[in-house]
This record gives C-alpha cells, sequence and structure tokens, in this order.
C-alpha cells in the first residue's frame, strides 16, 4: 500500500521570485523521480511534502492531512532525506544518531536498540556504531541520515538529490539503498541513471510540470528541454 500525495493548485514564491506556478498532481505510485534545471523549482516542490515549506497558494496533502496544516502529523509519515547528510547528522557517533531519532516515540530503551541494531546491520555500519559520525566517508554519512528517517519507519521517503555530493562508488551504494527500501520513494535527483527502475518521472521547469510520465520518456523530454 503506498499513500496518495497530492497537490492542488500549489503557487510559491520567495519573495517576488515565483518558484512555483500552478502545480496539480497527485503521486500514488511506489517509486516517483522528479526532475529540473537548477532553480526549476523541484526542491521547493518535494520539501511541502512533509511540511518544510507551506506553499504561497494552493495545498499539499498526504493521504488527505494537509502537510501545512498538520505538519507534525505529516511527519510522522514521510520522512526526508537532504543532500547534506551533514545537515541530518547531530550526534557524536553512529549508534547515539539513530538513537536520537527515536526520543520521542515512547519505545522502550531495548526496542531502541533493537531498532538500532536493524538499522546498522541493514546499512552495514555496525562495525562503525561507536564511530566518530563526523569522521565517516561520504558515502557512509548519507547511508547513516537514510537510516536515521527509516529508524522511524515511515510511510514516505523524499531524498532530494541524495548523490550529489558523493562519487560514483558510494551513489551507487546509496542508490542501492533507496532501491531496496519498502516504502514509496520520492526522489528529486540530477543523476538520471537512478530513475531507470522507477514508474513515473516529473519533469520540472521554471515552476511548471513540463513533462510527466515514465522514465524513458521523461528523461529524453528532459533532455530536450535544456539542450
Amino acid at each position: 500500500m503506498v499513500s496518495e500525495v497530492v497537490f492542488r493548485s500549489v503557487r510559491h514564491a520567495f519573495g517576488e521570485r515565483e518558484v512555483l506556478r500552478g502545480i496539480d498532481l497527485r503521486f500514488d505510485e511506489r517509486r516517483v523521480g522528479i526532475i529540473g534545471s537548477n532553480g526549476s523549482g523541484k526542491s521547493t516542490l518535494a520539501r511541502m511534502i512533509n511540511g518544510l515549506l507551506t506553499p504561497t497558494s494552493g495545498t499539499v496533502t498526504v493521504d488527505g492531512i494537509d502537510a501545512s496544516k498538520k505538519g507534525a502529523q505529516v511527519r510522522k509519515k514521510v520522512g526526508f532525506v537532504f543532500t547534506d547528510p551533514d545537515t541530518q547528522i547531530v550526534m557524536p557517533t553512529v549508534a547515539e544518531d539513530l538513537a536520537f531519532s527515536l526520543r520521542r516515540s515512547g519505545l522502550s530503551k531495548a526496542e531502541v536498540a533493537d531498532r538500532v541494531q536493524e538499522i546498522l546491520v541493514r546499512f552495514r555500519l555496525d562495525g562503525h556504531a561507536e564511530h566518530p559520525s563526523h569522521l565517516l566517508s561520504g558515502g557512509q554519512k548519507q547511508l547513516l541520515a537514510i537510516g536515521a528517517v527509516l529508524i522511524r519507519r515511515p510511510e514516505v521517503v523524499i531524498a532530494d538529490e541524495p548523490t550529489t555530493l558523493l562519487d560514483l562508488r558510494n551513489a551507487r551504494v546509496v542508490a542501492e539503498a533507496l532501491d531496496s527500501m519498502d516504502q514509496q520513494v520520492i526522489v528529486v535527483t540530477h543523476q538520471l541513471a537512478l530513475l531507470d527502475s522507477f514508474e513515473r518521472v516529473v519533469v520540472i521547469d521554471d515552476g511548471v510540470v513540463a513533462f510527466d510520465g515514465s522514465p524513458e520518456n521523461a528523461v529524453p523530454a528532459y533532455r530536450e528541454l535544456v539542450q
């Protein structure tokens, strides 16, 4: 079962600069990609899904819950992975950082420890549990950031250019981690190969939906757009 993310007549402006202009979208696929040039509005669009940004007008809902009015409720369902993992890593060691995500979960210490161990093993960080978080490699940091989102067991994961700061090998590791998720995944990316197995790709250009379809049709449409 996947969630239903709906944008209705969404507009957004930063000051006088209009970034999104009348977006109407409904996401109910397991794997959705969002692509577009820098400044096109794609990251703004993604951040509205869990209430990180509020539309200037229009609504964004997740399973009928308004992300602007009930952001805390939506964020229980929707996890967000940022481009730079250092913005998400807050605790001194790997295990502490994972546990920190569960600080308000109401779980017992034993339950928290079990979930931490589960994530450590899943992302091959079990040999780094007491390792200083800031001394991990770039790929390991991003896996930790993803793990810190997944440990809360959200229904939807939004990832905003999660491989942009990584070398090819680490980007592949993170791509495999995203692909392995049971959750519904919505990814903003410039790495077009990441979208090969996706069901749907939306191309955003100058604040509007320029194309919406399968990867095999959306990627060529995007390339033609930027030429």
